[in-house]
Formats: structure tokens, C-alpha cells, sequence
């Protein structure tokens, strides 16, 4: 469990990391703004869908923990974040570039929660 873990704070750490993007990229655009040079709207989207993923990813990563090896439990956690990481970078230098790191970062998430799923499923027959 303790992998686990490690991969769940990663993905914080990257969320994290992505938040003080936003904050060196927001320069000249004013609090509370969320629009501005193209840069910074790539950079703040990127940290945005961090957001609105993380919240799917974690109880995934520890329902599949839960019920599962853990060992491919971190693992496919750990191509997510990766994934994550390879789709900001991408997002961040251009908005087509993205394409690559949410595929891989959804078919984790599938994985995962499938993996969760099958495990609850077994345990509840």
C-alpha cells in the first residue's frame, strides 16, 4: 500500500507544481482573470483538468488498491501520472499536443476503475 501511496502523492506534487505554473505564467493578468495570452490559458487549463481528473483518479487508485495486487494498482498509477505529466507539457507548448498524454491517462483511469469494479464485484459474491 505504501507504492500506492507514493503514486497518489506524486499526482498531488504534479498538481502542485502545475498551480505555480499558473501562478509564473499569469504575469500581467490580473486576479481573478482567467483569460489572457494564450500561454497562460494553455498553462491554466492544463492545471484546471488536473483538477477535474485528480477527483476520478484517486478514489480509483485506492478502491483498486483495496480490492486488487497492488502492485499493478501503482503501476498503471504511476503511467497516469506520467501521462498527466506528458499531457501538460504538451498542453502547455500547444493545445495539439495534448492528445498523446489524455489518451494514455484515460485508459488508466479505465484500467483503474475496472480494476476497482471487478475487485468490488468479487468481493461483495
Amino acid at each position: 500500500m505504501e507504492m500506492v501511496g507514493l503514486v497518489a502523492l506524486l499526482a498531488i506534487l504534479e498538481y502542485f507544481v502545475l498551480g505555480f505554473l499558473v501562478g509564473r505564467k499569469r504575469g500581467d493578468v490580473p486576479a481573478p482573470a482567467m483569460t489572457g495570452p494564450p500561454d497562460f490559458e494553455r498553462t491554466l487549463r492544463a492545471q484546471q483538468n488536473m483538477a477535474e481528473r485528480l477527483v476520478l483518479f484517486l478514489p480509483a487508485l485506492y478502491l483498486s488498491a483495496q480490492f486488487n495486487n497492488n502492485f499493478w494498482t501503482w503501476v498503471i498509477g504511476l503511467i497516469w501520472v506520467v501521462a498527466r505529466a506528458i499531457y501538460a507539457a504538451g498542453y502547455i507548448s500547444s493545445a495539439e499536443r495534448r492528445i498523446p498524454g489524455i489518451l494514455l491517462a484515460v485508459l488508466c483511469e479505465i484500467a483503474l476503475m475496472g480494476m476497482a469494479g471487478y475487485g468490488l464485484f468479487v468481493a461483495l459474491t
